[in-house]
């Protein structure tokens, strides 16, 4: 929906979509709604703002080189430092290249630190970059691990990008669950069929500030790992649950203007997150899910989600869940149907992934 945050922002804020209907999607013989970048234009992006060739580089590459750079050009911050860490954030990287034969398998742009590398490289940091993939929680563990490494003094500066594109791989793994929907999808409703993968890079920069900023402050982040089932979440949502009464326990829960979940509109996976809102006492909190709008962006969801989160706090609004119309869950939480103004000062980000892993962080507005 662009290349910069508002662009991003005021079309969900709109309630467009990018997810769209595919037939035999990637080759993969399977027909599903998703979310998808156009290449031609993102490599006109990539040609006009990082003045490179865009064959020489991956997409997965290019999307996290690009928005990188977007997000420096919009501060003061530098990328060369040896007090500034790169984070990079994906699931899968640049899997697609296993498609192009049994020469590949050994290739060395295969491995993720490898894409990580050629992202850092680009803007001249010396350090090497820290590459967290943590199943579909990745994009939000690697804000939480900056965070950590900012308050703990060893670094300055933390640059925070989740990137991931779809690829037979992929689409076939999620299909083999059967967990695709060929409609758009419906978070929380009773009428779900199941998700829509999507495609996306976004970055945050982290640094330490004063408590009165203008920026939005990351004020806590939590990590569980239940270990319930390789694929399946906890049905007591465990993980989930810790997570989100350890993000609460010094927070002012009246000032806590929503709670983006992870939202992916599979069954399980819904079902859960009412479980762990509801026990962690928030159920009359609204909650909004972007997948609808976004779709499920895998290891970048943890970042770009945070990233439009953060937007509709500044903007004093609370998104809806699109396509949200009649409760599939057993937990009666207040899903958000409308747009809604909002003078609340957080937002909590939840998410969760495969292997029983969990996440959750609170942001609060500045001054």
């Amino acid at each position: 929906m662009g290349f910069s945050t508002m662009q991003n922002y005021t079309a969900a804020k709109a309630g467009c979509s990018v997810v769209k209907q595919y037939n035999n999607l990637l080759d993969s013989g399977v027909d599903t709604s998703a979310s998808v970048i156009d290449s031609k234009m993102l490599d006109d992006a990539f040609t006009d703002y990082c003045l490179l060739d865009p064959a020489n580089y991956t997409k997965v590459e290019k999307a996290a080189m690009l928005s990188i750079k977007t997000a420096a050009d919009n501060c003061d911050v530098e990328l060369k430092s040896s007090r500034t860490a790169f984070y990079i954030s994906s699931t899968k990287g640049n899997v697609e290249l296993l498609d192009r034969g049994e020469k590949c398998f050994n290739s060395p742009e295969i491995p993720l630190w490898h894409t990580a590398s050629v992202v850092a490289n680009y803007f001249g940091n010396p350090n090497t970059p820290i590459t967290v993939s943590n199943a579909c929680i990745s994009g939000l563990s690697a804000i939480v691990s900056a965070a950590r490494a900012l308050e703990s003094h060893r670094i300055d500066c933390a640059v925070v990008t989740g990137v991931d594109m779809l690829s037979r791989f992929i689409v076939l793994g999620f299909s083999s669950l059967k967990s695709l929907s060929q409609s758009q999808c419906r978070p929380f409703d009773i009428n779900r069929t199941g998700l829509n993968l999507g495609e996306a890079a976004a970055t945050v920069i982290l640094r330490r500030s004063e408590e009165n900023s203008k920026f939005v402050k990351f004020v806590t982040g939590s990590i569980h790992n239940d270990a319930y089932h390789i694929s399946s979440p906890s049905k007591t949502a465990e993980g989930s649950f810790r997570c989100l009464m350890d993000v609460t326990k010094n927070i002012d829960l009246s000032q806590i203007a929503f709670v983006n979940a992870h939202g992916t509109s599979t069954m399980y996976n819904d079902e859960m997150e009412s479980v762990a809102i509801s026990r962690a006492g928030l159920q009359k909190i609204p909650v909004n899910s972007l997948k609808p709008i976004f779709g499920h962006t895998l290891g970048a969801a943890g970042v770009l989600e945070s990233v439009i989160s953060i937007t509709a706090l500044q903007d004093n609004t609370v998104l809806p869940t699109k396509n949200f119309e009649e409760y599939g869950v057993s937990k009666k939480i207040n899903i958000q149907r409308s747009i809604e103004n909002t003078d609340k000062q957080c937002a909590i980000k939840l998410i969760s992934g495969f292997g029983g892993c969990n996440a959750a962080a609170v942001f609060k507005k500045g001054e």
